[in-house]
């Protein structure tokens, strides 16, 4: 049987289900909107080639965290992979190589390659559900 406790506790937990989904769904619906505007349509290329310029710029000092990633990705070293950052390139994932907290501690923008092998560098981290 359950209590006026119990019954309240599954009520505050369904409506904060449904609050959470529905803020999601909204955002979901803005950030579709601001992406098909045909002012960022446009102006994706230049980013794109802005953060392939400044990746490219980064590399000789930031090549050695990629390296020091790889590696550990071949050894399985999942102590350095739990401490690499997380943040998120909205096209090529998770492909950040350096320590977590490195854009607050260094204001060091997002260093990796994407999946053409090449360096890029950028601000901000996608949404996990990109």
């Amino acid at each position: 049987m359950m209590t006026t406790g119990d019954e309240e506790r599954r009520v505050r937990d369904a409506v904060r289900r449904h609050a959470r989904s529905s803020a999601f769904a909204e955002a979901e619906k803005v950030i579709s909107a601001v992406l098909s505007d045909p002012g960022v349509q446009e102006a994706r290329p230049r980013v794109e080639a802005a953060e392939r310029e400044l990746g490219a710029e980064l590399r000789a000092r930031l090549q050695p965290l990629q390296d020091r990633y790889d590696q550990a990705v071949r050894e399985g070293d999942a102590s350095l992979l739990a401490g690499v950052c997380a943040g998120k390139h909205g096209h090529w994932g998770r492909i950040c190589v350096l320590d977590d907290g490195h854009e607050a501690a260094l204001e060091e923008p997002h260093w990796g390659r994407n999946g053409e092998g090449r360096p890029i560098a950028w601000v901000g981290s996608a949404p996990d559900d990109w």
